[in-house]
C-alpha cells in the first residue's frame, strides 16, 4: 500500500500541477521558516533589552541615557545585531528557496549547465565584487562594534543618527531629516560620537581691561555648580575644568573651559553652560567678544585628550652674571 501511495505521489509531482504544488510548498515552508526565525530573533532582542531596563530600573529606553555606558551600549549593539541577523536570514532563505524551485522545475538544469554556470558565476563574481565588499564590510562593522542603531556617526558621506544597519546598506538620518543610504563597502572610516564620552569645549574671549583671574574663577564656579545640581549631575562624567589661557590678542584673552559629558548630553549641557556663563558675565559687567564652541581637528589639542596637561620640561638654570655678556671675537690676525 505504501509503495502504491509513493508511486502515485511521484507520478502526481511529475505533472505540471504537481510541480506547481511542489513550488508552492517550498515557498510556504520558506516563509514559515523565515517568520519563525524572525520571531526568535525579535524575542531575543526584546529579552536582552528588557533585562537591561530591569537592571537599571527604567521603563523607557530613552531613560538609559543616564545609565552606565556599558548598559546603553548593550542595547544599541543588541538591536543592531538583531537587524543584521534578520537581513541574513532573509537572504539565505531566499537563495535556498530559489535553488530548490529551479531544481523542481527542471531537475537537470543545474548539472547540464555546469560549465555555463561556472562562467556565469565568474562573471557575476567579477561584477558583484562590490556587493560582496559591502556585505563583508557591513558584517565586520557590526562584529567590531564600530556603529549601532541609535549611534550618532560620521561616515564621510553623511553625519547623523543610524536608523538601520543592513548587510549591504546603512541608513543614516542627518539633522535636516534627510535619510542617507550609505553602502557599507564605501565606508572608509567611522567617527562614532555615541561611544564612551564626549568633551564640550567652550572658548570665551575676555576683554583685556577686566580682571582675568576673577572672571575665570567665577566661570569655573558656575560650571561646578551646574555639575553638582541633581538634575544635571548624571550628565557629567567628570568635573568641569578650565584649561586656561588659549590665546592672547591686542583686544582680548581667550579662555578655554571644558567638560567631560555623556555623548547624548553634550549639546544640552553646552546650552545650559552658555546660559550660566552669560549670567556670570552680565553680573561682572563683562562683554564677551565671542562665545562659541570649538571643534578640535587634526593634531591640535591631541595631547590634552585626558585633560589639561602641562608640558614636561625641566627648568634651565641661568647664571645672572653671564646675562648680557657676549663672547669677544679675536682679531683676524690672531685667528
Amino acid at each position: 500500500m505504501r509503495t502504491d501511495f509513493t508511486s502515485s505521489l511521484d507520478d502526481f509531482l511529475n505533472t505540471p500541477l504537481g510541480t506547481l504544488v511542489h513550488v508552492v510548498v517550498i515557498i510556504g515552508v520558506a516563509i514559515g521558516v523565515a517568520w519563525l526565525l524572525h520571531i526568535i530573533i525579535r524575542r531575543s532582542v526584546v529579552s536582552i533589552v528588557s533585562g537591561v531596563k530591569r537592571g537599571r530600573g527604567v521603563d523607557d529606553t530613552q531613560a538609559l541615557a543616564i545609565s552606565p555606558l556599558a548598559a546603553v551600549r548593550v542595547v544599541q549593539r543588541t538591536r543592531t545585531l538583531g537587524t543584521v541577523l534578520s537581513n541574513i536570514v532573509n537572504v539565505v532563505i531566499v537563495v535556498i528557496a530559489v535553488f530548490l524551485i529551479v531544481h523542481v522545475v527542471s531537475p537537470g538544469i543545474l548539472s547540464s549547465f555546469a560549465l555555463l554556470s561556472a562562467a556565469i558565476g565568474a562573471g557575476l563574481g567579477f561584477g558583484a565584487q562590490n556587493i560582496v565588499k559591502d556585505v563583508l564590510n557591513g558584517i565586520f562593522m557590526v562584529i567590531e562594534d564600530q556603529l549601532g542603531v541609535g549611534d550618532v556617526v560620521d561616515v564621510g558621506f553623511a553625519t547623523g543618527v543610524v536608523e538601520k544597519v543592513g548587510i549591504r546598506i546603512t541608513q543614516v538620518r542627518d539633522v535636516n531629516g534627510v535619510l542617507w543610504f550609505v553602502r557599507n563597502g564605501e565606508v572608509l572610516r567611522v567617527g562614532n560620537m555615541s561611544q564612551g564620552w564626549s568633551r564640550l569645549i567652550i572658548d570665551l574671549a575676555i576683554p583685556l581691561d577686566v580682571d582675568f583671574d576673577e572672571v575665570k574663577q567665577q566661570l569655573l564656579d558656575a560650571a561646578m555648580a551646574l555639575a553638582e545640581e541633581p538634575k544635571w549631575r548624571p550628565h557629567f562624567l567628570d568635573a568641569p575644568e578650565v584649561w586656561g589661557m588659549e590665546s592672547v590678542s591686542d583686544e582680548a584673552i581667550v579662555l578655554r573651559l571644558v567638560a567631560k559629558t555623556r555623548t547624548s548630553s553634550k549639546d544640552d549641557v553646552g546650552r545650559e553652560l552658555r546660559s550660566r556663563f552669560k549670567d556670570v558675565l552680565d553680573g561682572l559687567d563683562v562683554v564677551a567678544l565671542s562665545l562659541e564652541t570649538v571643534i578640535l581637528a587634526g593634531w591640535e589639542g591631541a595631547g590634552s585628550v585626558g585633560g589639561a596637561r602641562p608640558p614636561r620640561t625641566k627648568p634651565v638654570v641661568v647664571d645672572p652674571s653671564k646675562l648680557g655678556k657676549k663672547k669677544k671675537r679675536a682679531p683676524k690676525g690672531e685667528q
